[in-house]
Order: C-alpha cells, then sequence, then structure tokens
C-alpha cells in the first residue's frame, strides 16, 4: 500500500484477528478506503469511478445478454432482435450495453488527458501509466469484438475492414489474417473467436484495473499541483492529505449520480443516437455500405489510418526505402498504432521537470490544440474520404505525432515554467484561503 504515513487497520476482536492472520482482506479494504489523498484534487479526478462503474455495468449487463445471445451466422442477428423484442427488459439492457460502451470511452479519454495534462505518468508513476494504456489497448479490442457481434452490415463489414489490416503486414499478413478469423473470410468461425475473446476480455481488464489502482496506492496518487504528499511524519503528511474515506467517496459519488442522471437519460429517450443506421439492417456479405464507420470512440485513429495514401510524401519514402514492402495501407496501420504508442511512451517523451501543466504557460497552449486537434480527427474519421476530410486528416495526423515526438521533448528545454507550490497545502489554501488554520 502507499507509502505515506497513516492510520493502519488492527484487529480489535478474536474473530477480527483471526480472520486477519489467515486472509488480511478487512485490512485491505480498510487500507484502500482511509488511503491518505492529496486534499486538493479537482473535478477532473471523478472520473476514476465512472470508470470502475461502467467496467462492473458492462460485465453484468453482458453476463444476462450472453444467457439469449446465439453465436451464429445465421441466428445472431435475430437473437439480438429476440433480445430486444422478446425478453424481459431486454431491450433496456441492450440499451444500457451498448451506451455503457460510449460512456466508458467518453470517460476514459477524460481520464487520459487529464493524466496528460496534469503529469500523471512522470516518474514514479511510469508503469501506473502503462498499465492504464494496456487497459486502454483491451478497451478497444472489447468494443470492436462486441460491435461484431449483433450481426448487422455494419459489423459485418467493419470486421472485414479491420481484419483485413493485418493482411496488409509483409510476409506474414494473409496468414495472420487467416489465423484471426479461423478460416478465409469474416463467417462462423470468426464470429465465434469474437464472440469467445469479447466475453473474455473484460475479466482481463478487471484484472488490469486492479493493478492499476494497487500501482496508484502504491506511489500515492498524483495531484494538480504535482507536488508529493510529504512523507517524513504522519502529522506532515496530514497537512497535504484526506482520508479518502469519507471526503473523496462522497464527491465521487455524487459526481457518478449527476453522470448517469445523464446516462439513463440518453437510454430512455436517445437510446440510438450513438449508433449507426445501417447496424440494423442483417450482415450481407454481398450488399457493401456506401460508407464504412466504426463507432465514434476510434474515429480519430481511423481516421490516422486512412491519412497516409499512396500519394503522401513520407510514404512515397517509405516504401522507396523499403523496397516497395511499406505500401501505403501498411504504413497506415503502422500510423494507427503508432499514434497509441507514442501516448504509451509520453513518460520519456516529456523532457520537463515540471509535473503539472498549470504552471507550463507555452506547453498549455500546445495541450489545447492536441485537444482541438483530437476532436478534428474525430470528425474527420467519420468522414467519406473526399473533400477536406482526407486534408484535414493527414493534418490531424501530423500534429498528433509531432505533439508527443518533437513538440513535448523540446518544451522541456525551452519552457520556462511559473513557480510551483512547496506543498499540497501551500496550493489547497491557494484556493480555498477559509480553510487555513
Amino acid at each position: 500500500m502507499s507509502g505515506i504515513p497513516h492510520d493502519h487497520y488492527e484487529p480489535k476482536t478474536g474473530f477480527e484477528k483471526w480472520l486477519h492472520e489467515r486472509l488480511p482482506i478487512v485490512a485491505l479494504a480498510y487500507d484502500t478506503l482511509m488511503i491518505p489523498t492529496p486534499k486538493n484534487l479537482n473535478w477532473w479526478w471523478i472520473w476514476g469511478i465512472v470508470l470502475a462503474f461502467c467496467l462492473v455495468m458492462q460485465i453484468v449487463t453482458g453476463v444476462i445478454l450472453v444467457m439469449h445471445y446465439v453465436p451464429h451466422v445465421d441466428l445472431a442477428f435475430a437473437s439480438v432482435e429476440h433480445i430486444m423484442r422478446d425478453v424481459n427488459g431486454g431491450h433496456m439492457l441492450r440499451y444500457i450495453h451498448a451506451n455503457g460502451a460510449s460512456l466508458f470511452f467518453f470517460a476514459v479519454y477524460i481520464h487520459i488527458f487529464r493524466g496528460l495534462f496534469y503529469g500523471s505518468y512522470k516518474a514514479p508513476r511510469e508503469v501506473t501509466w502503462i498499465i492504464g494504456m494496456l487497459i486502454y489497448l483491451a478497451m478497444m479490442a472489447t468494443g470492436f469484438l462486441g460491435y461484431v457481434l449483433p450481426w448487422g452490415q455494419m459489423s459485418f463489414w467493419g470486421a472485414t475492414v479491420i481484419t483485413g489490416l493485418f493482411g496488409a503486414i509483409p510476409f506474414i499478413g494473409e496468414s495472420l489474417q487467416a489465423w484471426l478469423l479461423g478460416g478465409p473470410a469474416v463467417d462462423q468461425a470468426a464470429l465465434n473467436r469474437f464472440f469467445s475473446l469479447h466475453y473474455l476480455l473484460p475479466f482481463i481488464i478487471a484484472a488490469l484495473v486492479a493493478v492499476h489502482i494497487w500501482a496508484f496506492h502504491s506511489t500515492g496518487n498524483n495531484n494538480p499541483a504535482g507536488v508529493e504528499v510529504r512523507r517524513g511524519s504522519k502529522a506532515e503528511a496530514e497537512k497535504d492529505t484526506l482520508p479518502f474515506w469519507p471526503y473523496f467517496v462522497i464527491k465521487d459519488l455524487f459526481a457518478l449520480a449527476v453522470i448517469l442522471l445523464l446516462f439513463f437519460a440518453v437510454v430512455g429517450f436517445m437510446p440510438n443516437f450513438l449508433g449507426e443506421p445501417d447496424n440494423y439492417i442483417e450482415a450481407n456479405p454481398l450488399a457493401t455500405p456506401a460508407h464504412i464507420v466504426p463507432e465514434w470512440y476510434f474515429l480519430p485513429f481511423y481516421a490516422i489510418l486512412r491519412a497516409f495514401t499512396a500519394d503522401v510524401w513520407v510514404v512515397k519514402a517509405a516504401s522507396f526505402l523499403s523496397g516497395g514492402i511499406i505500401d501505403a495501407k501498411f504504413f497506415g496501420v503502422i500510423a494507427m498504432f503508432g499514434a497509441i504508442i507514442v501516448m504509451a511512451l509520453v513518460p520519456w517523451l516529456d523532457t520537463s521537470r515540471v509535473r503539472s501543466g498549470k504552471y507550463r504557460p507555452m506547453f498549455k497552449w500546445w495541450f489545447r490544440l492536441l485537444i482541438i486537434d483530437f476532436i478534428v480527427l474525430m470528425w474527420c474519421g467519420s468522414q467519406p474520404p473526399q473533400g477536406i476530410a482526407p486534408t484535414l486528416s493527414l493534418i490531424g495526423a501530423a500534429y498528433w505525432f509531432a505533439y508527443f515526438l518533437v513538440i513535448l521533448p523540446i518544451l522541456g528545454v525551452l519552457e520556462k515554467p511559473r513557480a510551483i507550490p512547496a506543498t499540497i497545502e501551500e496550493d489547497f489554501v491557494a484556493h480555498y484561503p477559509d480553510a487555513a488554520e
């Protein structure tokens, strides 16, 4: 648990002592709830509980939906309609599950960008950040696999396009694609695989989340000021922290209640707002949709995938230097996965000595541009590859990589940060003068 000095659980009754010697689960729960937490955490720190709730909600609703779903190419679409029409509360369960995925990704994107702004990836929290990125990758895989299961038009053709990306890998691509699909095309074997993995991955995510929580409890939580809790003595630590229970638990539960109010308003009144109409048409391998588009949370990286066409100079250069091995399709695959990899490497790409973006004036402007860039890429990914969208996608992709690979390393050298507070208590008092003793 955290190295911050604080009171630990002490068993009192005979039963508590007996249990503690054999399975210290009460001590684990106590130390988790009572862990000293930086007192200056703001509202950007409430998304952790939203993510935890979403994970539980997705697993529970998913397990119930599986009881009625049939993973067969001839029956999958009909089984989803059966859930919607004939199962008691089935339509609500499916809408909660489908829109729950959107809430899950919405919360994780805020969680990631909050970490990027406040430097939550900096030492000693690099491992915590890497585990978080692994959770994000597992979420992306789970979301994609789940989108295939209804076996609608967009499910089928989305699976065809995405699995086709593996076929672009030189030398091993076709074999790898056939191995993933269980055959030459998206069919029964592929649906079996996708269904099995979609059911399995959430439990792997749950295990990674437990390690993620353990990791930041070991290092202590980051905070808006980006300074560490004083660890010299318990009295000093108490000036910088408050117990997680009840202060932050109540705050998080209030925020969760507000977010769930909005979430269930969407589920109740506009449950198909984020869905694709084509996915309510049964999959037909002989009829290709006019515009194949993934779910909204994949759109920025889908835009990066499509941005690098054969006429882009960097693709031409890569093709020439590789002797034609790297073509536009393979380059797009590299760019798409590379866009995620550079986020994972940010602890080593950011050279600034100051952790929090609050005290980095130049950084703030570049970071705001990154958020705008992400939104623009999301729009580009939703558009057909024509008009201004391809140009904006290329510009957006270029800025995404430039931010992580060029701007962050240079800013750490050139930027002159503002003075940071000496302690968390100092930052807290500056925001809440009435709280000063």
